[in-house]
């Protein structure tokens, strides 16, 4: 009879980017279950709602995560803007569109190093990491930030985009592109990548949809739910259709992801084709009163905003639930029957952001 004993996972650990802890019931080397533990880091960013007004708490709320923050800051303002009854102008809608794609790139691009790091091809991770400077040069020339890009706010954007800079993302995104897809083919086709990934960390269709999966986690096993469907921002003038696979396993996941890239390019050329003119922005009158929650497709999955406001500048209640937060349950189930070895590649398959789940 195997031998059942109990490991302590993390929070500190060579391979793992984020501080999660997981208690690992082993068999032998086999994983027989899970146990996570998470609140390693509290920054408190929600309760200075009572601190900050609504209009800059969406500087506050684009710090929740660095990766994602565009992303963030433009749920918070959908949110916002939904309870005073804004309408944001066409070509805000537009720019907002633009940039959230721009960070779901750097997000992929930045987790495809990670996961190239820990699985030793370290030439792969400074190829996906000298890809992704290029973003963030997109990122600096637009908005004046690298990471945290403080141009959304309540009734649009602060900034807009010339004709130069338009030209230069094209340009950009073209060249990312072609450099981009031998490193997908490469991946994908090595053999070590394929015997690491494929068949492991199973999560069928029925556990991703009853444990509450979202994101690339939910589409690799079959189902084709994807927020951008729903049509806010630009999304509903442009052609998004989910990229799902059927394999299931965290292989599956990885091709999600990478497809996904592919995606978010033909997105943002569709996105600057279609760019209207107009105004960026709208008057901001009065204060909030009332409640509303909004769900965006952040670049690991669904991440649904609640804001509450009672009439004054200061908001009552902000809330926040991220991708991560929904895609730990069925981690755990994944892990199960799989070798200790593989449980830092498993997890960092679902691109986990604990950073920003716990705020």
């Amino acid at each position: 009879m195997a031998k059942r004993s109990i490991v302590p996972f993390g929070p500190q650990h060579p391979v793992l980017p984020e501080p999660v802890h997981l208690d690992l019931v082993l068999e032998d080397e086999t994983v027989v279950g899970a146990i996570p533990s998470i609140g390693y880091v509290h920054r408190g960013l929600e309760k200075l709602v009572e601190k900050r007004d609504f209009k800059q708490y969406s500087y506050i709320a684009e710090r929740i995560c660095g990766i994602c923050s565009c992303g963030h800051g433009l749920g918070y303002c959908m949110a916002v803007e939904e309870i005073m009854g804004i309408e944001v102008p066409e070509r805000a809608e537009y720019l907002r569109t633009i940039w959230v794609e721009m960070s779901r790139i750097h997000s992929h691009l930045l987790w495809l190093g990670l996961l190239a790091d820990a699985m030793g091809f370290e030439s792969l991770f400074m190829e996906s990491w000298r890809l992704r400077e290029k973003i963030l040069d997109m990122f600096d020339e637009t908005t004046g930030g690298r990471i945290i890009h403080s141009v959304n706010q309540v009734g649009g954007v602060q900034k807009d985009m010339d004709s130069i800079m338009l030209k230069d993302i094209l340009r950009a995104v073209d060249d990312i592109e072609s450099e981009l897809k031998p490193v997908i083919d490469t991946f994908l086709q090595d053999y070590t990548v394929q015997s690491r990934l494929k068949g492991a960390g199973i999560l069928s269709r029925e556990d991703a949809i009853g444990m509450g999966a979202v994101g690339p986690m939910l589409r690799a096993s079959g189902e084709p739910y994807d927020v951008r469907m729903l049509g806010y921002g630009a999304y509903k003038y442009l052609s998004v259709e989910p990229i799902i696979s059927t394999d299931c396993d965290s292989y599956a996941r990885c091709e999600v992801r990478l497809k996904e890239l592919l995606q978010s390019f033909d997105l943002i050329r569709e996105a600057i084709g279609k760019l209207p003119g107009g105004p960026i922005s709208v008057p901001v009158k009065g204060n909030p009163a009332g409640e509303y929650f909004v769900r965006i497709e952040q670049p690991r999955g669904e991440a649904i905003y609640y804001v509450k406001g009672n009439g004054t500048k200061y908001l009552d209640r902000f809330r926040l639930r991220t991708p991560t937060t929904s895609n730990i349950p069925p981690m755990v189930e994944m892990l199960k029957g799989c070798q200790l070895a593989d449980v830092p590649i498993l997890i960092l398959t679902i691109d986990p952001c604990v950073s920003c789940t716990e705020r």
